[in-house]
Order: C-alpha cells, then structure tokens, then sequence
C-alpha cells in the first residue's frame, strides 16, 4: 500500500512540472496525513528522487526541474477501476464518448500481457449505466458553444430563464461544464462570482471573441462542492404539515429523499394509528403533485392555502370522475332484470 502511495505521490509532483505543491494539499489528494507526507518525502529522497521542501508562507515541494520518471504501472485495482470508465452519454453530449473508447484502447494497449487480461476481465464484471430510469436526458440546445467557451477560456453571451420562468441575457466567463443526474450545468464567472446556470434553461448562447483569464487557484471540483452546499443552505422552503397514516408514511417515503425519513419517526402514533409530521417540499407546486398521488392515507394540517387547493382539485377530479360513475351506475341498473316479488310463482292448476 505504502508503494503505491509513494508512487501517486512522486507523480503528483512530477505532474505539478516544477511548481512547488503544500503538504497539506499533497495529504488532501492522498487522504492521509501530512506527517505522513513528510515521512514518504525522505523515503523518496533516500531512494534517489531529487525531491526538495522550502519552509516559510511561499514554499511547498517540487522535484528537481527537469527530472522525471519513466515509471507508470499500474497496480491491478487502478487496471479494474479504469476498464469500468463510463459516462457514454455525458461524453457524447460534448463529442468525447469516441475519444474516450480510442482513449481506453490505446491503454490496454500499452499494458503487460498480464494487466491486459486483467482488464478484459473487470471489463466482463462491472459495467457502470449513469442513465437514470423513466427519466430521458435534457436537452441542452446550445451544449458545444458552451462547451467551446470552456475549451477556449473565452467568454460568452447567454439568454437565460430561471427556475420561476425569469428571462435575463448576460456575458460571463465559463469555467467548467458540470454533469449530476444527467443534468448539465454551467459554473461560470459573473459580475457577483462564479455563478451555476442550468444547461437546460440556457435559450441563447453565443462564444465572443473576448478572453478571460481564470482566476488563480480555482478548481472546478472545490467550486462545484461549495456551491452545492450554498445552494442546500438557502433553497426555498414550503413547510406542509401532514397526519400520515402507516399506509400513507409509506406511501411518502418512496417519495420523498432518504435523508427526511428518520425525522418523521420522531413523533408517536395517535389512538387512530396517525401521526403527524413535518415535510419541506421547497415549493407549493412540488406539494401538490406529491401529495396528490398519496390517497387518503395523508391528510394535509397546514398551511390552509394547500389544504384549499387539494380540495378544489379533488372536486373538479370528482366532477369527472364522479359523473362518470354515476352514469355508469344508471346504466348497470336499466341493465339489470326486474327482480320478482312475492318469492317463486306457483304452476298454474
């Protein structure tokens, strides 16, 4: 284990081309410590490797410029976990699903008889599908000029519709192209800072002749991470009250996230079996297209906006519905032979 870590760590350094990389960061990457890191630094000094440390604010490590190994082999779970690389759709939105087949040839190519095998046989084993089930992918009419802005580190003019159906046109600085559930995002610079715009929503794009340079330091991975937490933290927020039968809890857990779900074990059940529970849906429309589907086993407490707004889709469902039944019941009893009185008729004498 300690061998392949000195091996990611001599090639981390090797790949940073001279320029000097923190402890802390080389620890981050390698998920240990930086202690560790220091101890693996003097056993690569020992065994040869021209690697160098500056203390102070500016240092970090390098190795000596210049210098390079020829050593790349890889251990036989790095040989697995590449063979089951893919992300064909996402790669195909963007023209890459055949460079990244040509890609993956050339590096069997290029393995010992032995990893070849190896490959083939994780291949046969493990097969990865990102797509997700009954959902089909977005449309993203303007993915490549996009994409384009990415590759080219030029800005590009946008006409965009947010989620409450705003329309705004802008000119930002795209930084990196983001996939999550088959859904493609933008992480871009704005006037306001790096900004995520949905693919999606995109209506217009054109890329501009104008540069942009990126800023120092930003990394698309860290950027994408904090942005999703910000966007946790202040999502919008439409609290329901709900008394949820056992049936209708059940029924709300295949609809609601995991995460919700040991929360509304928190409360005990009344004489009738019911409990009651909290549940965000974000937003009223989100609400009642879930709770819609629930059945009389979840009954909505507050807010009485919601509570109106079931009742009134329910009678207008009870118009249709309901008047069909009725005339289908009128219809079965015309159908239906009279039924005799006074029990069986006696034979005539």
């Amino acid at each position: 284990m300690r061998a392949d870590r000195l091996l990611s760590l001599m090639l981390l350094l090797q790949q940073a081309k001279g320029r000097q990389l923190t402890a802390e960061d080389l620890a981050r990457r390698l998920q240990v410590s930086a202690r560790t890191i220091y101890r693996d630094l003097d056993a690569l000094s020992s065994a040869g490797v021209p690697v160098y440390a500056n203390r102070g604010p500016n240092g970090g490590i390098a190795l000596l410029e210049g210098w390079q190994t020829s050593l790349t082999g890889l251990t036989q779970p790095e040989v697995q976990a590449l063979s089951a690389v893919a992300a064909p759709g996402a790669l195909a939105d963007i023209g890459l699903s055949a460079a990244l087949e040509s890609g993956l040839i050339k590096l069997s190519a290029a393995l010992p008889v032995v990893q070849r095998s190896a490959a083939e046989h994780a291949r046969q084993r493990l097969h990865v599908d990102s797509s997700g089930w009954f959902q089909g992918r977005e449309v993203v009419p303007h993915l490549e000029v996009l994409r384009e802005g990415v590759w080219q580190d030029r800005k590009v003019w946008l006409a965009y519709r947010d989620f409450d159906g705003e329309a705004s046109e802008r000119v930002v600085d795209p930084y990196g192209l983001v996939i999550k559930a088959d859904r493609w995002y933008l992480v871009a610079g704005t006037t306001r800072g790096p900004s995520v715009f949905r693919g999606a929503r995109v209506e217009g794009a054109r890329l501009l002749d104008e540069g942009f340079a990126r800023p120092e330091g930003f990394d698309l991975a860290t950027c994408w991470k904090e942005w999703c937490q910000r966007f946790a933290e202040r999502r919008a927020s439409y609290v329901v009250t709900l008394r949820a039968s056992e049936e209708g809890e059940a029924a709300l857990r295949r609809v609601r996230p995991s995460g919700e779900h040991a929360r509304w074990g928190q409360g005990s059940r009344g004489r009738d079996g019911t409990r009651t529970v909290t549940v965000d849906f974000e937003r009223e429309s989100i609400a009642v297209s879930q709770i819609i589907g629930l059945g009389r086993g979840v009954e909505v407490l507050e807010p009485a906006a919601l509570r109106a707004r079931l009742g009134a889709i329910a009678e207008d469902l009870r118009a249709v519905y309901g008047a069909h039944e009725g005339a289908r019941a009128s219809a079965a009893e015309v159908a239906r032979p009279p039924r005799r009185r006074g029990g069986r008729r006696k034979a005539a004498t």
